[in-house]
């Protein structure tokens, strides 16, 4: 969450980044970590219909080589990209993409995720004056500082002035 100065030592919360806020070699540390429990695993593993065993069979994944269960990938993926959506897309029109997602790392119950997003990209759209396309290329690292996660998304952004809650 960011402030915007309203008034004399008045600020005002603001989600999220307009596109002239994005300048290419920008770092972004997405900040709190997210700790991963066992209820999120099953839960989102339930939600989403993906019964793996390494999932949510204990016993199974005691049997393998991590010797116990997995962190569904595809959870890992969302909770990276809710990380970031402050800092990246938090003004976003919409997702444009997602290319290269590379997992990187096991993810286990316990485990804090950490994540920051550097900008490639930042380019007016050719079709859509009032917005532009920003490309980042974020990693994802365990408490311990290992990667487990990283991947390139790109999403398109209001300019200054046409967002879509402009207060």
């Amino acid at each position: 969450m960011h402030s915007d100065r309203v008034g004399k030592q008045r600020y005002r919360a603001s989600y999220g980044r307009y596109l002239e806020d994005f300048a290419v070699g920008d770092i972004y540390e997405h900040r709190p970590g997210r700790t991963i429990t066992d209820a999120d695993n099953i839960q989102f593993s339930l939600l989403t219909m993906n019964f793996h065993p390494m999932h949510c069979d204990a016993h199974h994944a005691s049997k393998s080589e991590f010797g116990k269960l997995l962190v569904s990938s595809g959870l890992t993926v969302a909770i990276v990209l809710g990380m970031s959506v402050n800092d990246v897309s938090g003004k976003a029109i919409a997702n444009l993409g997602w290319k290269e997602i590379h997992l990187t790392g096991p993810v286990f119950a316990g485990d804090t995720l950490y994540a920051e997003s550097e900008v490639l990209e930042v380019r007016e759209s050719k079709s859509r004056p009032t917005q532009g396309i920003v490309t980042v290329h974020t990693r994802a690292f365990n408490q311990d500082g290992k990667p487990v996660l990283d991947y390139i998304r790109s999403a398109l952004i209001a300019k200054r002035g046409h967002g879509t809650a402009e207060d």
